[in-house]
């Protein structure tokens, strides 16, 4: 009898066999493209592949060593951290002989780098590109990255992937909603989509007859890997289920899940209807690639990149077990450096070891934030960043919220330096109008904070449309 593991995975399923296709794709093709681009991806792969499994104390003294390389380099070549490290007495060269000593530096957050983002570019710095948050937490960020940073994301994501084995080359649907992503569907874009056998589906677009679209194609693909957020993944799964269509037949091997918090009946409902196992992912384009569920389960740290502090409310380090704010130290960041940056999530460092056999450390829990899905008055189910994306560019905006009070109100909360003059209300109606349908009801409003639920916990997108609605339990 199949029995099913942890993660969702069918535990007596046995591992197809990696394609040749896929090998030249993984072997050749890709480490080509990450050369052209000046990425050291590959070799850094290479290298994590082996210090996931050294003895911690080892890894210990690495990361030790990238931390004093990040600081003094910040102390050096960063204005901003010259400056703070002068005033509160901190020498890199002195004063960081273990881990710990992260804490007598002050958390790094949104509002800092956005009043200080000329002077946390490093003055040696090459080339950066510019980046923006996805915007859910209610406070858009605008941050760059260096070529070292890519490359040691890009690598963390390729392990981490690979655990599953799966890999780069192996057929691959995403469903994702970034205009980063969604954006760049330009003739090269859509070549390197076919070489890698990555297919892009919209997760702003489920309509009814987008969603029978989406389960025809991937039925189509019979892709080995799905990637995405856990709400649209599910909402497609479901949707399949309802309309009696198989989909655990495909050859999927495992849905991997990011960007929200991945809730118990979303990991079932996505094994159960694609017959795969849930690998839950956790990080960002700001805090980088900061864990990832092996296939026993644990939630592995980036260790040989990410220095993860679980804080009190005043920014003191708690020991592992106890709950808190995740905050981050990205040792891979030295050109914009993120040094304690708070997530504004909230987790807990596990105590326990993985029965992988990896040292790396993992989290125990991670309680990040959510966002709903909305409708749109014909019906379309599109994810919350579909209104997110309207307002966190808007100049002087400093959070807001979204609450779709039905399918024919909408209201809009706004905290903003600027005037909420006609025009600036005018562009936000515009924006919410094109997406939820012409005849919807949007009051704009500017309130002095953006006021947390009753449970403590932030919400920046909420849609009060029924549920069955929302999530297309109802069969047709």
């Amino acid at each position: 009898m199949t029995t099913i593991s942890n993660t969702g995975a069918p535990a007596s399923t046995p591992l197809p066999p990696r394609s040749l296709y896929t090998a030249v794709v993984s072997g050749l093709l890709f480490p080509l493209q990450e050369q052209i681009k000046r990425h050291s991806t590959v070799r850094v792969r290479r290298r994590m592949d082996d210090t996931e499994y050294w003895p911690p104390e080892r890894l210990e003294r690495l990361r030790l060593e990238r931390l004093r390389r990040l600081l003094l380099r910040a102390q050096t070549q960063v204005p901003y951290y010259r400056a703070l490290f002068a005033e509160i007495g901190f020498d890199a060269r002195r004063d960081v002989r273990s881990l710990a000593g992260l804490a007598r530096l002050p958390l790094l957050d949104k509002a800092l780098i956005r009043r200080h983002s000329a002077g946390l570019r490093a003055e040696d710095a090459g080339e950066l590109a510019r980046f923006n948050t996805g915007g859910s937490s209610g406070e858009p960020l605008i941050f760059y990255i260096g070529k070292e940073r890519v490359s040691h994301d890009v690598a963390a994501k390729w392990r981490a992937t690979r655990w599953w084995d799966v890999d780069i080359g192996d057929p691959e649907i995403v469903v994702w909603g970034s205009p980063i992503e969604l954006g760049a569907q330009d003739r090269a874009r859509a070549v390197r989509d076919r070489v890698m056998r990555t297919m892009l589906l919209p997760a702003f677009e489920m309509s009814e007859a987008n969603l029978d679209a989406f389960v025809a194609r991937i039925r189509a693909r019979r892709p080995r890997m799905l990637f995405g957020y856990p709400s649209a993944l599910s909402h497609i799964a479901r949707h399949a289920e309802s309309r009696g269509q198989r989909m655990d037949d495909l050859g999927i091997r495992v849905a991997f899940v990011t960007s929200e918090r991945l809730y118990d009946e979303q990991r079932a409902q996505i094994a159960r209807t694609f017959g795969c196992a849930v690998a839950n992912g956790y990080g960002g384009r700001d805090a980088g690639f900061i864990a990832h569920q092996c296939p026993h389960g644990g939630m592995h740290i980036t260790a040989e990149d990410i220095i993860v502090e679980i804080v009190d409310d005043e920014g003191r380090p708690l020991p592992p077990g106890a709950t808190g704010e995740i905050v981050v130290t990205h040792l891979a960041s030295g050109d914009f450096p993120f040094i304690r940056y708070r997530t504004g999530d909230v987790g807990a460092l596990s105590t326990r070891q993985c029965g992988c056999g990896r040292s790396l450390p993992m989290l125990e829990e991670i309680q990040g934030r959510s966002t709903d899905f909305l409708v749109a008055q014909d019906g379309t189910v599109m994810h919350g960043l579909a209104l997110v994306y309207i307002l966190r560019d808007i100049e002087g905006m400093k959070g807001f919220k979204i609450i779709q009070e039905s399918l024919q109100s909408t209201r809009v909360q706004v905290v903003i330096d600027v005037p909420l003059d006609d025009a600036l209300t005018g562009h936000i109606t515009h924006g919410v109008r094109a997406r939820l349908g012409a005849g919807v009801a949007v009051a704009v409003e500017r309130v002095e904070a953006i006021a947390p639920e009753a449970s403590g916990k932030f919400r920046y997108v909420v849609s009060k449309v029924d549920a069955a609605r929302r999530y297309g339990a109802a069969a047709p």
